[in-house]
C-alpha cells in the first residue's frame, strides 16, 4: 500500500490523484514494491529488510545520494495481544527532493501540532522522530493506568491470571527501553552528523527538544519499569496472605462442624451410656449438647485470637 503526501505552505497534505508527491509512504510493501525501492531509489536491499525487522536497532547510513535512518517505534496495541505492548521499525530515507518512509502497518501519520510548520524534508523527518516519542508517551500512561487497575484487582482476587498480566506488562516496559535507549543513539548520532545533513539553526532546536523529550521518555520509563519491578515480589506475598486467610477461615469452619459431629457420633456408639437413649427428650439433649459444643469452641478461638492480638500489639 502506497501513500503520497506533499509540503504544502509548510504543512504535510495528501498529494493530489495522480500527483507523485514529495513525501511516498510504503505501508508493508510486498516484492514488487520493495524490488521497485531498490531498483528505481537503489536502496540497499539490507537496509530495506532492516526496516520490517522488530529486533533491528536504530541507526543512521549516509548512502551516496540518500540518508537512511531506522528507528524503534510503538506498535499499534489491540486486545489480541493480552497486555503486551510491542515494539517495530520505521525507515526513512531522505533525498534531496524525496522522502521515503517504509512501515509494517498502517497508522495515522502527519496529523497533530507536530507537523504544522514543517520547512523541508529533513524537517519532516525530525519530526516524525519526535512524533515517535510522543506515542511513546501515550503508550507509557496508558501501561501505567492498565498497571493501577491490575493491582486493585490482585489486591481483591487470588487469581494468577492478573499477576501474569502484570508480568507481561514489566516485559513490555523492558523492551520500550530497550527501543527509546537505541532511538537515543540515533538522536545523538543525528546530532554529531548536523553539518553533514546540512541542518539549520531551527533544525537544530528542533533536535534538542527531540534529545531533551527523548531522555525523559527514557526516565519515565525507567522509573515505571523499576517500581513494578520491585512490587512484584509484594503483590505476590498479597496473594499468598489472602489464600492464607481464607485456609484459615475454611479450617476454623472444619473444625467447628466437626465438634457437634463428634457429640453426635458419641450417642451413635452401640455401648452403654450415661443416659436413657429412649428417654424422650434425648433428642432435644443431644441438640443442646451439640450448639454448646459449638458455642465453646467459637468462644475459646476468638479468646485465642484476642490474646494473640494484644501480645502483637
Amino acid at each position: 500500500m502506497i501513500k503520497r503526501y506533499d509540503l504544502i505552505d509548510t504543512k504535510v497534505c495528501e498529494a493530489g490523484e495522480g500527483k507523485p508527491g514529495r513525501i511516498v509512504v510504503y505501508i508493508n510493501p510486498d516484492e514488487a514494491e520493495k524490488k521497485s525501492l531498490i531498483d528505481d531509489y537503489k536502496l540497499d536491499e539490507h537496509t530495506l529488510n532492516s526496516t520490517f525487522d522488530p529486533d533491528e536497532i536504530s541507526r543512521l547510513e549516509f548512502e551516496p545520494d540518500h540518508v537512511a535512518m531506522i528507528f524503534k517505534r510503538p506498535k499499534n496495541y489491540s486486545s489480541k495481544d493480552h497486555f503486551m505492548f510491542k515494539v517495530a521499525s520505521l525507515g526513512l530515507y531522505l533525498f534531496q527532493d524525496r522522502l521515503i518512509v517504509l512501515l509494517n502497518d498502517d497508522i495515522q501519520m502527519f496529523s497533530g501540532k507536530t507537523f504544522a510548520r514543517c520547512a523541508s524534508l529533513l524537517d519532516v523527518s525530525l519530526r516524525l522522530i519526535a512524533w515517535v516519542i510522543f506515542h511513546f508517551m501515550e503508550h507509557l500512561k496508558v501501561i501505567n493506568m492498565i498497571t493501577d487497575s491490575l493491582e486493585h484487582k490482585i489486591n481483591t482476587s487470588m487469581e494468577n491470571k492478573h499477576l501474569l498480566n502484570l508480568f507481561t506488562l514489566e516485559k513490555s516496559l523492558v523492551y520500550y527501553l530497550a527501543a527509546i535507549n537505541s532511538n537515543m543513539m540515533l538522536i545523538n548520532k543525528i546530532k554529531n552528523s548536523a553539518a553533514k545533513l546540512g541542518m539549520t539553526p531551527e533544525n537544530g532546536e528542533l533536535l534538542d527538544d527531540i534529545l531533551i523529550e527523548n531522555t525523559q521518555c527514557m526516565r519515565q520509563a525507567e522509573i515505571y519499569s523499576n517500581i513494578l519491578a520491585s512490587m512484584m515480589d509484594a503483590r505476590a506475598s498479597i496473594i499468598s496472605n489472602n489464600i492464607n486467610v481464607l485456609m484459615k477461615t475454611l479450617n476454623i469452619i472444619t473444625i467447628g462442624i466437626m465438634v457437634p459431629t463428634l457429640v453426635v457420633s458419641i450417642f451413635s456408639m452401640n455401648v452403654l451410656l450415661p443416659l436413657n437413649k429412649d428417654h424422650p427428650a434425648m433428642f432435644w439433649v443431644i441438640i443442646s449438647l451439640c450448639i454448646a459444643s459449638t458455642v465453646a469452641f467459637f468462644a475459646f478461638w476468638k479468646r485465642r485470637s484476642d490474646r494473640q492480638f494484644h501480645a502483637r500489639g
